[in-house]
């Protein structure tokens, strides 16, 4: 039986346990259920670092310019915390989309990364989202760790050992280089790291670009560059976004109005506001909110 099998198993025996809804976020820090039965309109939300198995089914998530098409065996990796638009794109009842969600813990892939006797180059690459293909190891780790959730008293034990083994493997497989980036990369990577958590931390501020590439240690042309590369957003629409998403979490949670939320983000107009909502989300904030919490 293969480790996709094993994994595909391990998740639906969760679903059933845990009443079949989705999201799951499960009893281990970290890890996140999906499923669904049907094609899903867009979903708007901050990805943080983490491994994102597809274990059946089709999706796609765009970061701006970039769309990153990705099926049942693959994964798609997010190295920066950003904001990004996912859409399942199969399926079914018969067979559901099912995702298994794992969030990267950087201070275990540094820890392993220093431990392995000829760890992988860093690459060069810039992009924080790419997409691969997943080996039986990955998947066997991944299998392991969903299989946990069935012996609750057992994932304190274990799980941070499966958690380090997957480190490893991911930093061992043909993508290690692009996992050593993540750890150590080069220094204007991780400047240019910072500077995104800066902006992502000061979303409701008004930040100045030419600061942002100060701390990068870069030129503002240089830094602007650079930040699409690795985002495919301009800083300045990487904040609409954030800005976008929180207020629309505000207006769910909290049942704050399109006008009070709008300064809560950050605009000085609830006209703009509602503009550029519309324009992200496909209608405007009452209207959005109200199909939401009808659904």
């Amino acid at each position: 039986m293969s480790a996709l099998s094993i994994l595909h198993d391990a998740v639906v025996a969760a679903f059933a346990a845990h009443g079949n809804r989705s999201p799951y976020f499960t009893a281990i820090d970290g890890l996140a259920l999906l499923r669904s039965f049907t094609e899903r309109h867009p979903n708007h939300l901050i990805h943080r670092p983490a491994l994102c198995i597809v274990v059946q089914g089709a999706k796609w998530t765009t970061f701006g310019e970039r769309r990153l098409h990705y099926r049942t065996g693959q994964a798609m990796v997010v190295s920066v915390e950003m904001p990004g638009a996912s859409q399942v794109v199969h399926g079914a009842p018969d067979a559901p989309y099912l995702s298994a969600v794992i969030e990267l813990d950087q201070a275990i892939l540094r820890e392993v990364y220093e431990s392995m006797e000829a760890p992988p180059t860093p690459a060069s690459d810039e992009h924080a989202a790419f997409v691969m293909e997943l080996n039986e190891a990955i998947l066997g780790c991944a299998a392991r760790a969903v299989s946990l959730l069935g012996e609750p008293q057992a994932i304190p034990l274990l799980y941070p050992g499966v958690k380090r083994e997957l480190c490893y493997r991911l930093l061992a497989g043909p993508h290690g280089a692009v996992f050593a980036r993540m750890v150590v990369g080069a220094e204007r990577n991780r400047r240019l790291v910072e500077a995104i958590h800066a902006l992502r931390g000061n979303f409701d501020k008004q930040v100045r670009v030419d600061d942002l590439a100060a701390l990068a240690g870069l030129s503002p042309t240089a830094f602007h560059r650079q930040f699409k590369a690795m985002t495919a957003m301009t800083p300045v629409q990487f904040q609409k976004q954030i800005r976008l998403m929180e207020a629309r979490r505000l207006m769910l949670s909290r049942e704050m109005s399109a006008e009070t939320v709008a300064f809560e983000v950050g605009y000085a107009s609830p006209s703009q506001f509602s503009r550029e909502y519309a324009r992200l989300f496909g209608a405007p904030p009452r209207r959005d909110i109200g199909k939401l919490l009808s659904a």
